[in-house]
C-alpha cells in the first residue's frame, strides 16, 4: 500500500515523524504512478501535528484517484469524515480521536460508526516503545495494544500499525512485532515502519498483513520496491 504523506502542500518523508528526509513537489503525479495498487493512503500531517491543513488537497486526492483511498491525519470530527467519504475515500483513519481520557473514546467512535459505517473505519495503532502514541506521534499513552484491541474491534473495519520507533528508518520491518499484533485480532492489519524490501513484504503476506510503505517508494538510491 503505498503512502502519500502530506506536508504544506508535498508530499513528505520523515523519519520517525519528525526528521525531513525527502518531499515531492508533483503530488498528483503519484497519483499515477501508484495507479496499479489496489489501495492508496493519503496522510494529512499536518492536520495530525495540529498545526495546519491539507484538507482540501486530500480531498481533491481522493476524488482524482485510481484506486481506493484510505484517508487521514487529524481526523477529529464526523463532519471531515464524511467530507472524505464523499470526496472519494473508501475507508477512513482515524488515530488520536479513538483515544480519550487515557482510554479508547467510545463515545466518538460510536458516532463515527454510525456517521459512515463500521466497514468504512481504520484504526491506527501508533507505538513508540510498546505504548499507543497520539498527536503526531509526539504523546505517549499508558495503552498498550493488548489494552486497546479487543476495545477498538467493534467499531472498525481494521487496523493501521505502525512500528513508530523504525518509521522511515528502512531498516527492515521487525516481523516479531507485527507477529504479534497479527495475534491479537481476526480483522485485517496493514502494517508500517521499517518496511524496505519485497521480503518485507512478503513475510508481512505470509503471517497474513499488508503493508503500507513509505520511504522504500521514494528513495531513488535504493533498491526499492517497484
Amino acid at each position: 500500500v503505498p503512502c502519500i504523506d502530506l506536508m504544506g502542500g508535498r508530499a513528505v518523508q520523515l523519519v520517525r515523524g519528525r526528521r525531513l528526509a525527502s518531499s515531492v513537489d508533483d503530488v498528483f503525479g503519484l497519483l499515477d504512478r501508484f495507479r496499479r495498487y489496489r489501495w492508496l493512503h493519503v496522510i494529512d500531517l499536518d492536520a495530525a501535528l495540529g498545526r495546519g491543513s491539507n484538507h482540501a488537497l486530500v480531498r481533491d486526492l481522493c476524488a482524482c484517484a485510481r484506486t481506493r483511498v484510505r484517508a487521514g491525519g487529524g481526523v477529529r470530527s464526523i463532519r471531515r469524515a464524511r467530507s472524505l467519504v464523499a470526496a472519494g475515500a473508501e475507508q477512513i483513519i482515524v488515530g488520536s480521536r479513538a483515544y480519550s481520557g487515557g482510554g479508547v473514546n467510545r463515545h466518538f467512535l460510536q458516532a463515527l460508526r454510525a456517521a459512515i459505517g463500521r466497514r468504512r473505519v481504520v484504526v491506527a495503532i501508533d507505538l513508540s516503545r510498546g505504548r499507543v502514541a497520539v498527536r503526531g506521534w509526539r504523546t505517549r499513552l499508558p495503552l498498550t495494544p493488548e489494552e486497546v484491541i479487543p476495545e477498538l474491534e467493534p467499531y472498525c473495519a481494521g487496523f493501521l500499525c505502525t512500528d513508530v520507533d523504525n518509521e522511515g528508518t528502512m531498516r527492515g520491518a521487525r516481523l516479531p512485532l507485527f507477529r504479534a499484533l497479527r495475534r491479537l485480532t481476526r480483522l485485517p492489519i496493514i502494517a508500517a515502519g521499517g518496511i524496505r524490501s519485497r521480503l518485507d513484504v512478503r513475510a508481512l503476506a505470509r503471517s497474513g498483513m499488508d503493508a503500507a510503505i513509505g520511504m522504500a517508494l521514494y528513495r531513488e538510491d535504493h533498491a526499492v520496491i517497484r
